[in-house]
């Protein structure tokens, strides 16, 4: 929740002009209210759009709440089950499950977040807590839906923390991750896009992004500066 509509444009001016040429795949996700404003600021770039979060509902009495399907045709990916949103807003892997269905349904990507809490890490838990989030995160997806999906991994204790896991550590969670994928829908986890999260930085993207299960970055706190997040694409 950073950033109105101006500020937002401002923010993906700044970026265009220090990305320079990139290889790489390249999204930012703003507020919802600023979705169309940076859509059209970026156009003409590489430069892609995603939402943040959406409702799993294609319509009703959600006051406030935006759909999958409004957001169709605007974005390229969605945000889903941030750990913010399971955090604090209560929301379930089944209720998550519903909303990658819904994104799937309406022709975008969703970015499938996952990842434990200081508590779960400390508790050896890890493991559990991600073979659970794959498991009921991809519960009714089809092989040919899930070769759409991209996965995030973002230890909830490093988020905004400062407090990055390790390149070893990120690098074992996302094999983990990819190995439960795999025993679901076999040799597509090959294939499938899996991220890492959590203070993300120019310093230590460019070891975080070299492991080999680690395939991008769900960037947090550099994307709001675009120097910093124009670094950390150089990295990628």
């Amino acid at each position: 929740m950073n950033n109105g509509i101006a500020d937002a444009v401002k923010l993906i001016e700044a970026l265009k002009a220090g990305l320079g040429e990139f290889a790489c795949d390249v999204a930012v996700c703003p507020p919802t209210l600023a979705l169309q404003a940076v859509k059209t600021a970026a156009a003409g770039s590489a430069i892609k759009v995603g939402a943040q979060n959406c409702h799993p509902e294609a319509k009703g009495a959600f006051t406030g709440e935006v759909s999958a399907n409004m957001l169709a045709g605007l974005v390229d990916y969605v945000i889903v089950g941030h750990s913010e949103r399971r955090q604090l807003f209560g929301e379930s892997d089944a209720f998550v499950n519903r909303k990658v269905q819904a994104v799937l349904n309406n022709g975008m990507t969703p970015i499938l977040c996952m990842g434990e809490t200081l508590a779960e890490n400390e508790a050896g838990q890890t493991e559990a807590v991600l073979a659970r989030q794959v498991r009921e995160g991809l519960q009714n997806i089809s092989a040919e839906q899930a070769a759409k999906i991209v996965i995030a991994y973002e230890p909830i204790w490093a988020i905004g923390t400062g407090r990055a896991a390790t390149s070893a550590d990120a690098q074992a969670r996302c094999a983990f991750v990819r190995a439960q994928v795999r025993a679901l829908y076999g040799d597509l986890a090959d294939g499938m896009r899996i991220q890492y999260g959590g203070s993300v930085t120019p310093a230590n993207a460019k070891e975080l992004l070299g492991q080999p299960d680690i395939d991008g970055a769900l960037v947090g706190g550099a994307s709001l500066k675009a120097a910093d997040f124009a670094a950390i694409v150089a990295a990628a």
